[in-house]
């Protein structure tokens, strides 16, 4: 890859980057918004530090670690990846309430013409405010999101210091075990 330019960065912001998916998915991975550098390269959790990919490979999702560049790899895999807002930005505190409620309504719609089995919504605070679910916690949801069982993640972002790759990897791995554990 390149390297990328403050500039180049900058240029990406407020991009749309494609999602990766397909109907019937296992899991649909649903991160809080793009950032600059995933605009820019146009792959999902590209910065570096962004422990996404390692973790995937980690929690037994993928039997190897791929990069941000082989992401169209996961539906092979039974897995895909949008976002609650699709705007990119440098950092997901730019985003506004009104970007959140929008963005979970429009995630309902795409999950309900999808049909993946489970939603993993992957930052806490991105759930609560794009669902009105102000005391959600991480682990599996009672709410349903068009029709798809609700699994919450920790954050892969390397800014999320209260989790480690090792533990992240064990939260992951519990939904990897309870998608395996009930196919439709």
């Amino acid at each position: 890859m390149t390297r990328l330019t403050p500039a180049d960065l900058e240029a990406a912001r407020d991009r749309l980057v494609p999602d990766v998916v397909a109907s019937g998915l296992s899991v649909l991975f649903c991160g809080i918004n793009p950032g600059l550098m995933t605009a820019a390269t146009g792959h999902h959790f590209a910065r570096p530090g962004n422990r996404f990919w390692p973790v995937l490979h980690l929690s037994g999702f993928t039997p190897r670690l791929l990069k941000p560049s082989e992401q169209d790899e996961l539906l092979s895999y039974g897995l895909g990846i949008t976002n609650v807002v699709a705007r990119a930005t440098a950092r997901a505190d730019e985003l506004s309430a009104e970007e959140f409620r929008e963005g979970g309504r429009i995630l309902t719609e795409k999950v309900t013409r999808l049909r993946p089995r489970w939603l993993a919504v992957v930052g806490v605070t991105a759930y609560r405010s794009a669902f009105g679910e102000p005391r959600a916690q991480i682990g599996p949801q009672e709410r349903e999101i068009g029709g798809a069982r609700v699994w919450v993640l920790p954050n892969p972002s390397g800014l999320n210091a209260h989790w480690t790759a090792t533990t992240m990897a064990e939260e992951y791995a519990r939904l990897r075990e309870a998608a395996a554990a009930a196919p439709d």
